[in-house]
């Protein structure tokens, strides 16, 4: 049975260039950052603390933990190095197993190969040790085993996330091309805003930016939706610990933020979208809905921050019907948004020109394979054309 409180090296991946932001939030958990790289960070934690980490973590994508690091220069050397971890400690005989890798290697050409002598090397000693073996396939439902293979250098992990820590649990209507929930988070958080004033998020699509930025706002775990994490299948799980992290992580959220956060959207269909994804995280009180085009969202007054993520051109909409898009951006920054800081999430430094309003800030990000920035607009006060209270 495994033991929960060995230490040893803890791997959290995620988007690139989010990795300050990643560290900024394992500091705040207790963890003191051992390395940092361009998509992940090492620190030092025993699967307890994988529990934790899981729980909380908004930026990262898996929090691996480290069972072996071993040279191997060919798959036999491979499967012999695997074959003499104590696979018997960590997986039930009649358990669930999938494999995943990262290979760099001359010798093989396809990653799949190595995923299959990973697995072969596990199961064949847990039929040695145990006259049985666990089933295995390629969905991350059960025990998720990470292998890291470049050149003859070999790391195996015990992948104690099983599905992306993206994957929150709220998001049942994606809609059109959504931002991924740590990407969201990352870029929230880069703003500097926890709930401490209004926010308004035109062209809102699925509702990614602002469900994050209420969970955000509320202190609430990002991962307390979540029904399945790998960890919980490992042999020696103490769910009355989990039920206890569970708890704890409920009583430090609120009900409750310092102002408003404004969603709207020209489509109708995004807007039900948001509003149900919201609906599933518990964040919809926080929020006012409206179906319009972005110029006309009304703005709270009081200040906060003002979120926008238009089409980029590169997938959907065209680059040149775009950039008037982009100028009334910059018209609506000037004319409602005063007092506010602005942000406007983009691929495209051409249309970016076309918001006309210079930029405090670039922040670099990568959506998927896309570069990006988030651009920061000071927008000093004075009259606005329109706000929620001159409605009411």
């Amino acid at each position: 049975m495994a033991d929960f409180r060995t230490r040893s090296t803890v791997l959290v991946t995620c988007p690139k260039r989010t990795s300050q932001f990643l560290c900024k939030e394992i500091e705040s958990l207790g963890f003191p950052i051992l390395a940092e790289f361009p998509t992940g960070v090492e620190i030092e934690g025993t699967l307890e603390d994988t529990m934790l980490l899981n729980l909380h973590v908004r930026t990262g994508y898996h929090v691996h933990f480290l069972l072996k690091s071993f040279i191997a220069a060919t798959p036999d050397g491979l499967y012999k190095n695997i074959s003499e971890i104590p696979w018997e400690d960590y997986i039930e005989p009649d358990g669930y197993l999938s494999v995943v890798s990262t290979v760099d290697n001359p010798n093989i050409t396809d990653s799949r190969f190595a995923n299959v002598k990973c697995k072969d090397a596990i199961v064949d000693r847990m039929r040695h040790v145990t006259g049985r073996r666990p089933d295995s396939g390629s969905e991350r439902i059960g025990v998720v085993v990470y292998l890291f293979w470049r050149g003859t250098s070999c790391r195996v992990f015990l992948d104690t996330s099983g599905e992306p820590l993206t994957k929150r649990g709220y998001r049942k209507i994606p809609y059109k091309a959504p931002m991924q929930e740590s990407l969201a988070a990352a870029v929230i958080l880069a703003t500097g805003w926890r709930g401490d004033g209004n926010l308004a998020n035109p062209m809102c699509g699925s509702g990614t930016l602002a469900i994050e930025a209420a969970m955000i706002g509320l202190n609430r775990a990002p991962g307390l939706m979540r029904e399945n994490f790998a960890f919980i299948h490992l042999r020696g799980f103490d769910s009355e610990h989990w039920a206890a992290l569970r708890k704890r992580a409920k009583s430090a959220a609120t009900r409750k933020i310092d102002g408003r956060i404004v969603v709207s959207d020209i489509d109708e269909g995004a807007v039900m979208a948001a509003r149900k994804n919201a609906a599933n995280a518990g964040v919809d009180h926080l929020m006012d809905f409206h179906v319009c085009d972005f110029a006309a969202t009304p703005v709270p007054d009081g200040g906060g921050i003002v979120m926008l993520n238009p089409e980029y051109g590169a997938r959907l909409g065209t680059e040149s019907a775009l950039e008037e898009t982009y100028h009334r951006i910059g018209d609506f920054f000037k004319k409602d948004c005063r007092g506010y800081t602005g942000y406007i999430f983009t691929g495209n430094p051409h249309l970016a020109k076309q918001v006309g309003l210079r930029t405090k800030r670039k922040i670099p990000f990568f959506n998927t394979t896309l570069d990006c920035r988030l651009l920061e607009y000071e927008l000093y006060e004075g009259s606005r054309k329109h706000s929620i209270s001159d409605e009411q």
